[in-house]
């Protein structure tokens, strides 16, 4: 389904002052030595399968949301290749596609036309979208009057409702109470028996390892590990995995 092949995506990162008018000036002709190389990823590969939830884990700053980006054809990679076949969702920015000064009602006709919508399949899937976010009572409110978590919902039911083959997912769990993410997890596992593809990336290792069926550990820019969703998040963090044994050994004895 999806395919990438020596990626790499390179930035350069200035070290000379801009204050003054004469520092100014003098980095005209002094800034191209002044500018460090960094790699935010380096010689990625991997294959993601048709129908397969792939998670992505590594700390802040390995390189997640670039590479997530540059699949989802945001930003192109400096080196390298990505195939895919199907239509590709990204949602990695809340912003993208919603704007603060309309209202929620607005908000959904504007996604949905900009993501290949009829009129009529919105209106028809309206008072879903409203219910699964959990906003029936805001739909004539507007955007930047609703809190973090109930836009994010807002904004991933719409996108739900839209047609894609496979769909990209920046922290959708860091937003949310349980009860949403609950509810996010059943849709994705009903899209994942539809045969569409997932990729999603998270802190929280509990759905890397209980709902994926693949993982890739990223580590300053590059991968260390592919392979099943407990041995990477072992690698990374190795207490999470501990801890769900004490727990399910806690249980167990209870039982």
């Amino acid at each position: 389904m999806i395919t990438a092949k020596k990626i790499s995506k390179e930035y350069y990162i200035p070290h000379i002052r801009k204050t003054t008018l004469f520092e100014k000036l003098l980095s005209l002709v002094r800034e191209h030595r002044k500018m460090e190389k960094f790699y935010a990823l380096k010689d990625i590969s991997f294959e993601v399968q048709k129908g397969e939830i792939f998670g992505i884990i590594g700390k802040n700053g390995s390189g997640k949301t670039t590479l997530l980006k540059i699949i989802g054809g945001i930003i192109p990679p400096t080196t390298g290749t990505v195939t895919a076949t199907g239509k590709v969702v990204p949602f990695l920015d809340l912003g993208i596609g919603f704007h603060p000064e309309l209202t929620a009602r607005e908000n959904i006709y504007l996604y949905g036309a900009i993501m290949g919508m009829s009129r009529e399949q919105i209106t028809r899937e309206f008072k879903e979208i409203l219910r699964f976010a959990g906003v029936e009572r805001f739909a004539d409110m507007k955007l930047k009057h609703f809190s973090a978590g109930m836009a994010m919902r807002l904004a991933f039911s719409t996108m739900i409702r839209t047609a894609f083959d496979a769909i990209i997912l920046d922290e959708v769990f860091a937003v949310g109470d349980g009860e949403f993410q609950k509810k996010c997890m059943i849709e994705l596992l009903k899209f994942k028996k539809q045969g569409k593809t997932i990729i999603i990336t998270s802190h929280a290792m509990d759905p890397i390892m209980d709902f994926c069926d693949r993982a890739m550990l990223l580590e300053n820019g590059t991968v260390k590990i592919i392979g099943k969703p407990r041995d990477v998040v072992m690698a990374y963090d190795p207490e999470s995995v501990t801890k769900r044994r004490r727990l399910r050994k806690s249980a167990d004895s209870i039982i």
